[in-house]
């Protein structure tokens, strides 16, 4: 199927607005039951559901030869093969979501020969949509953004996610945060799209993460290059996509970070 750039980016746009009506009307469900009631929680499994399938839905309808990567090792249909593939997260942040703390998002993002060329990040609480194509750069609510000037390791703001509890990924994580704390101020909002697109358009400097898949940080990485940003994995490369350790940060921040990170990691 053949389309133009700004008709895939309407889609995804689409399917992103689609998914957050579905978590915005949960979110209103869950302020007036008793948290983690059992009607509670059938809400947050069927928001999750039902915001995957608008999502689904709507970019099946457009491009129907198109896989959908809704899990970490899913895809919809029998598509593995296929050369596009969209990689979506429709409810980023759940544990946000679940406490009524509004710091979640819906992520989208297209990979077109394993190559990312298309990401959308709709935050659903401030309605702010920050999207990104392939050599074009990034916008939020339609106005170009870029990257922050910092260039400073002491002056910078940066944005983690920590590893679940359970995570045999927390004993090596645990140094990296000490040791960054004592480098620059940290913050951690629990939603990495949201991190990720805030390093594209200045509000942190920084972000990196350890235990996070393909789902997390696709529409992310997008739209931190597109603005003039870096992305890349712990060890300097670009593998971060299967690692599932990545740094994104404005230019200036993104090698003294990746040192940082490196001097003070523990495997």
């Amino acid at each position: 199927m053949t389309t133009t750039n700004d008709a895939v980016l309407a889609v995804a746009v689409r399917a992103a607005r689609r998914a957050a009506a579905v978590v915005n009307d949960a979110s209103r469900d869950l302020k007036r039951l008793p948290s983690f009631s059992k009607e509670h929680g059938e809400i947050v499994a069927a928001t999750g559901r039902e915001a995957e399938q608008a999502i689904v839905a709507t970019i099946s309808a457009a491009f129907p030869d198109h896989a959908v990567l809704v899990e970490e090792a899913a895809e919809s249909g029998t598509k593995a093969s296929a050369p596009c593939k969209w990689i979506v997260d429709p409810l980023d942040g759940q544990m946000n979501f679940v406490h009524g703390y509004p710091c979640f998002a819906v992520s989208v993002a297209l990979s077109q020969d394993n190559v990312l060329t298309h990401a959308v990040v709709l935050d659903p609480i401030r309605d702010e949509l920050f999207t990104a194509m392939r050599g074009k750069g990034t916008q939020l609510n339609g106005v170009p953004v870029r990257t922050s000037a910092c260039t400073r390791m002491g002056e910078a703001l940066v944005g983690t996610v920590l590893p679940t509890r359970k995570s045999p990924r927390m004993p090596r994580y645990l140094p990296l945060f000490g040791a960054l704390a004592s480098r620059c101020t940290l913050r951690r909002s629990g939603a990495c799209a949201l991190d990720m697109a805030y390093v594209a358009c200045g509000r942190l400097d920084g972000f990196f993460v350890l235990s996070l898949g393909p789902r997390d940080v696709a529409a992310g990485a997008l739209l931190v290059t597109e603005a003039g940003g870096r992305v890349g994995d712990f060890a300097g490369g670009y593998d971060y996509m299967r690692t599932n350790e990545l740094i994104a940060a404005a230019p200036g921040v993104f090698n003294p970070l990746r040192e940082a990170i490196a001097a003070a990691d523990v495997r």
